[in-house]
């Protein structure tokens, strides 16, 4: 324990994907993470023969020669890979009045749209139109070259001028709102909702509080690289980037929680910086740097004491709004019979409601579809989940009794899909906002920050505590596990030269 350069804590892919690439660059790493299994949000979790995904279970890009998914990146540079599994459709929204399949393959995914709305359609490609460029753009620059310092100038210009240049007429987008974009294109109704609905679903906002960018890369991914599923489930993500820190002399600690951050202050200065963490334990470890794969606000109530911090700046950060929590159903169930189920639904119960009503919008995988090993034979796992509001939850006598009426619209939707859902149910794991913020130890079980488009930005991984970086989902990009891991990227870095990350990149 000696001698380390960097401390990360926690072992979400965005902890993971940074140490491993210190670690890759030559810096002695270890990731103090307090459960007994790594992961975080995307971790996965056996129970009587079933693997299911705890969080993402929705993937583009983890395979192939093209890919920008930042996870596929750095891995690349590891010396790691993945096997997955490609299909299209990518899903079904089931809305009350139609099944809407959604195809990767863009000139499908038109034709779905025309058959109910030939007007909408039209009014889609221009849509498409306005953002695709973005992302032509956007691909010319690979995650693993960037960086969050002023170094950043001389790398983009040097190696990457053309797509600069072809950034330039797209600027206005960088920073606009996916609604603003819609408004300019699409009047058809029906074409909007389906807008928003996959904005909510990328981004956890409605099409107006998500930027362009991130609809533009979504767009232009699943088409041009396809929808994929990891064999081994969302963990199989996790196994490789653990095998990549070791791999480069890296060491992930399991069951290591860290009670605190250390500060001190600089010698004849105000400015603090950080010296290392001390374990619940007592343990302390020591080192220049620290990096938390905390949310922003477990990090500055829990990890740092409120006076580490200068308290505007303090304030300023809790203040941040959260996306809501969710409400979460595992199931093991009986699959004869269900040979010619899909993958991945979306639910939608009531069209008259906003589709960020608790309850209202739920999301369906049955990843066995793709990976059989992931359930007993002739059983399929099923992931389902729908956003819960953290107030009001206590663990009371009354909490399994709520469990079970709450989980009552995540059934509804299933029986759109499986008729007979409940008959077939072997093993049923009920998730709260309570599992969340207790297992995930997650601020109010929340899956991070609610910031809308044009309402602000997402905090980058600096902080006023000299040596203290931040990476994770409530982070520049943002949600999502290809946001998170280019977070990681960001931060890593932004803490070595750029030549070195140069090297990487030949």
């Amino acid at each position: 324990m000696q001698d380390i350069d960097v401390i990360v804590i926690g072992s979400g892919i965005g902890g993971l994907t940074a140490a491993a690439l210190l670690a890759r660059y030559g810096k002695r790493v270890i990731v103090c993470e307090s459960h007994i299994m790594p992961g975080g949000a995307a971790h996965s979790f056996r129970r009587r023969g079933f693997e299911f995904d705890s969080g993402p279970s929705f993937y583009c890009g983890l395979t192939g020669e093209r890919s920008l998914n930042p996870v596929k990146q750095v891995l690349d540079v590891l010396g790691e890979a993945l096997e997955a599994v490609s299909y299209d459709p990518l899903g079904q929204y089931h809305f009350p009045e139609a099944i809407f399949p959604v195809y990767g393959n863009a000139d499908r995914y038109f034709e779905e749209i025309a058959k109910i709305t030939p007007q909408g359609a039209r009014e889609f490609l221009r849509f498409e139109e306005r953002l695709l460029p973005l992302y032509e753009a956007m691909k010319g620059i690979p995650t693993l070259a960037l960086r969050t310092d002023w170094q950043l100038i001389p790398v983009l210009v040097g190696r990457y001028l053309p797509s600069l240049l072809k950034m330039l007429p797209h600027l206005s987008l960088i920073q606009a709102s996916v609604g603003n974009v819609m408004d300019a294109t699409v009047q058809d109704p029906w074409v909007r909702r389906l807008i928003d609905l996959e904005c909510f679903l990328l981004s956890g906002l409605k099409a107006h509080g998500t930027i362009a960018p991130e609809v533009a890369f979504m767009l232009g991914e699943r088409s041009r690289t396809g929808v994929e599923y990891p064999i081994g489930g969302s963990g199989a993500i996790v196994k490789a980037l653990v095998r990549g820190l070791e791999r480069w002399g890296g060491k992930l600690l399991l069951g290591y929680h860290v009670e605190q951050i250390l500060v001190e202050t600089l010698h004849a200065t105000s400015l603090r910086k950080v010296v290392g963490v001390q374990l619940t334990n007592g343990e302390i470890l020591k080192a220049p740097i620290v990096i938390s794969n905390a949310s922003i606000w477990d990090t500055y109530t829990k990890l740092l004491n409120p006076n580490d911090l200068p308290s505007s700046y303090r304030q300023a950060a809790l203040e941040t709004p959260t996306v809501d929590s969710f409400m979460h159903l595992h199931l093991g169930i009986r699959a004869k019979g269900l040979e010619n189920v899909t993958g991945h639904h979306v639910v939608v119960h009531d069209t008259s409601k906003d589709i960020t009503v608790p309850g209202n919008t739920c999301m369906i995988s049955i990843p066995s579809v793709w990976d059989a090993t992931l359930a007993p034979h002739g059983h399929h796992v099923i992931h389902a989940y729908t956003l819960e509001t953290y107030a009001g939850w206590e663990r009371n006598d009354g909490y399994e009794q709520k469990k079970k009426e709450k989980a009552q619209t995540l059934y509804r939707a299933l029986e759109r899909i499986i008729p007979d859902i409940t008959e077939r149910v072997v093993l049923e794991l009920i998730g709260t906002p309570l599992t969340h913020a207790h297992y995930l130890r997650r601020y109010r079980g929340t899956y991070g920050p609610a910031i809308e488009a044009g309402q602000g930005m997402f905090p980058g991984s600096h902080t006023p505590i000299r040596g203290l970086y931040r990476v994770g989902d409530s982070t520049t990009p943002g949600i999502g596990v290809p946001a998170v891991a280019a977070s990681g990227i960001l931060c890593a870095n932004t803490l070595v030269k750029p030549q070195q990350t140069g090297e990487l990149l030949v």
